[in-house]
């Protein structure tokens, strides 16, 4: 019985920590969590969004963006975290495609796609100008 997801890894190109963590720590406001002595060696850093929520990003010297699949983080005030990546020169492309979710996509400095969305609540508007992204 598979009773939840423990994390997801992404891949990344060699000597790309430093942008990672300025974009998911700095940015995306994601806690780094040490990696296990026995893993460190390989480079790479995890983060963390809460207890249950943890994204790795490892190295790979074959490095390829990950431009289909995806991870997709849920969460509140999408216009705001929509906001602090166009500020922080991280375009975003809106989607309306899903039912009663306002979401978009945005890419990481090494170019992984990634998704965020939030349900929307009864009542509420649909964002504005939005464009459709690639379909899932």
């Amino acid at each position: 019985m598979i009773t939840g997801l423990d994390h997801v890894q992404l891949a990344a190109p060699p000597g790309s920590e430093d942008a990672l963590r300025a974009f998911y720590g700095g940015v995306l406001g994601l806690r780094e969590i040490p990696k296990p002595a026995s893993l460190a060696g390989r480079g790479g850093c995890w983060f963390e969004a809460g207890p249950a929520t943890q994204l790795h990003l490892g190295i790979d010297p074959d490095f390829h963006p990950a431009e289909k699949a995806h991870p997709a983080f849920r969460v509140t005030a999408i216009h705001t975290h929509a906001t602090r990546l166009t500020t922080h020169n991280t375009p975003i492309t809106w989607d309306d495609n899903l039912p009663d979710h306002e979401r978009f996509y945005t890419h990481d400095p090494v170019g992984n796609r990634l998704e965020f969305l939030e349900p929307r609540t009864p009542g509420s508007s649909t964002a504005t100008g939005n464009t459709p992204a690639p379909t899932e």
